[in-house]
């Protein structure tokens, strides 16, 4: 639970609008650190000018559509002091003082594997071993077991396949469990549900037939076998086993008619009667459950899919959160429904820890676009409003924090010829997002296409994003910044419609 709480701000100099150079020791005479100290100002002036349009880093620690440099070794021993191998070379500060990368620069991890080689054999300058080492340092510390340990940590609240990672235990009124006990077997998994299936026919056949032997026991029947002059309760019993085949006969009604209760005895025809009685309760509860396991759509939602990733940008001047959903089947869910919730843990003014607090994103249900025709992929929006709780979070405070977004899709199994079984039952699926599953600044690429006379969906271009101008601040900010350009807008008109208002005509 703790896992949820905001993490503290950490140096975020490597993830900034604009990378910044590390604090190094003037040296005398270097023109290109006043040039780059110069450039660096001018972009300063500049983004302070006009918004940003950077991304925040989802994958592999950077930022997509950022224009990240790659870091300086001054600034790598900073960062990689803990940790480093002893056979790691110190960094030579002279060096990142000299190299300084222009804005334009794109780092390494932006480019593509396949890009990766052309890049390298076009480049004139091929990198020097020391800093071939240094990645490969990096690389080594990344694939620490005390990175992976802490990569470990985080624990979900729903998988991606919508299994919830909670445990309950400490149960002490277990006895509650019992009173609902076809929900408790049906509940059950497939493997325990069989052994309970089975038990409940063994175990009867076996009571019984211990009733059926124990009674031919006591009346003798047993040790008169072959007397013609023998009126027995129970023909042919000799032994538990004849018992036990005169049970399942009965229970089962296959009568081959060896074995039978005779009309000699009152108690052999009521425990015949027992019998039959118990046994169709067994198989109208033990038939009823087969039937209700087998006709779950629960594997329904197997066929229902998700985007990997969320992304944010802009949509009509808003700034949303989305990501997309879609069906394989062609049997199509009926009245399907879609809810958000978003998992954060959180501390009261008063002190109080709220553990995994949940609260609800608005996907649409004021104005009815909660309720899906999902007949193709669709993209589901939410719009980051003054009621949202990304209403004041940016690119860069979306990194600091800790949370969780669960997305739950309900609908009833349409009642087809193939879905008989599964007809009018309601299917849920469900999938988590966290904040490193939050793409800023991208969009999803559309995967329908117009072909002979349809529409084609192209389910390789499911998962797909490309990335879009989108501003790093926070919608709030967005506003406020909207609201000061209109005001400023207003003034300056009205001091132009004062200004050029013709001077009135005196008198005569």
């Amino acid at each position: 639970m703790l896992a949820y709480l905001p993490r503290p701000p950490a140096d975020t100099s490597r993830y900034g609008t604009f990378p910044q150079k590390p604090d190094l020791p003037a040296a005398p005479g270097a023109p290109v650190e006043d040039g780059g100290q110069v450039a660096a100002a001018a972009a300063a002036k500049r983004g302070a000018a006009m918004p940003n349009y950077p991304s925040a880093p989802r994958h592999g620690g950077f930022v997509p559509g950022e224009p990240s440099l790659p870091p300086s070794r001054g600034s790598l021993s900073t960062q990689q002091h803990r940790g480093r191998p002893s056979w790691c070379p110190p960094p030579a500060p002279q060096e990142a003082a000299a190299r300084f990368y222009p804005l334009h620069a794109l780092s390494v991890a932006n480019i593509p594997n396949s890009s990766r080689g052309k890049t390298s054999a076009r480049s004139s300058t091929a990198p020097t071993p020391e800093g071939l080492q240094g990645r490969r340092c990096k690389l080594l510390e990344e694939d620490s077991p005390m990175a992976q340990a802490g990569r470990r940590q985080r624990q979900r609240y729903v998988t991606k396949v919508g299994k919830c990672q909670v445990n309950l235990g400490n149960i002490q009124d277990k006895k509650r469990f019992l009173s609902d006990i076809f929900t408790t077997i049906v509940d059950l998994k497939y493997r325990w549900f069989l052994f309970v299936f089975m038990m409940c026919y063994v175990v009867t056949w076996v009571v019984f037939g211990f009733i059926y032997f124990l009674d031919a026991w006591v009346r003798g029947d047993v040790w008169h076998q072959g007397d013609p002059e023998w009126q027995a309760c129970i023909e042919n019993v000799d032994g538990f086993v004849s018992a036990l085949l005169l049970s399942v006969e009965s229970q089962r009604t296959i009568g081959y008619g060896t074995r039978m209760v005779t009309a000699n005895c009152a108690e052999g025809v009521i425990l015949l009667i027992a019998q039959s009685i118990v046994g169709s309760m067994i198989d109208a509860m033990m038939v009823g459950c087969m039937f209700v396991k087998i006709s779950r759509p629960k594997k329904r939602a197997q066929t229902l899919i998700f985007s990997k990733n969320c992304v944010i940008s802009l949509r009509d001047e808003k700034l949303c959160l989305m990501f997309r959903v879609g069906d394989l089947r062609e049997s199509h869910m009926v009245d399907a429904k879609i809810r958000a919730k978003l998992i954060k843990s959180r501390q009261t003014a008063e002190g109080e820890f709220i553990p995994l607090e949940q609260s609800e994103l608005n996907l649409g249900y004021d104005t009815g676009e909660d309720r899906l025709f999902l007949v193709e992929p669709q993209i589901i929006c939410h719009v980051i409003n003054r009621h949202s709780p990304f209403w004041d979070m940016s690119a860069e405070s979306l990194r600091r924090e800790q949370f969780e977004i669960i997305i739950i899709l309900e609908g009833i199994v349409e009642a087809t010829g193939n879905h008989v079984l599964a007809a009018g039952m309601t299917c849920q699926a469900r999938t988590s997002y966290t904040e490193d599953e939050i793409l800023w600044g991208y969009r999803f690429e559309p995967c329908m296409s117009l072909e002979k006379g349809a529409f084609q969906v192209d389910y390789s271009r499911f998962e797909m994003t490309f990335e879009v101008q989108t501003p790093a601040a926070s919608a709030k900010e967005l506003q406020e910044l909207r609201e000061l350009e209109q005001q400023e807008h207003s003034t300056l008109s009205l001091y132009w419609d004062q200004l050029v208002q013709p001077c009135a005509l005196p008198g005569p």
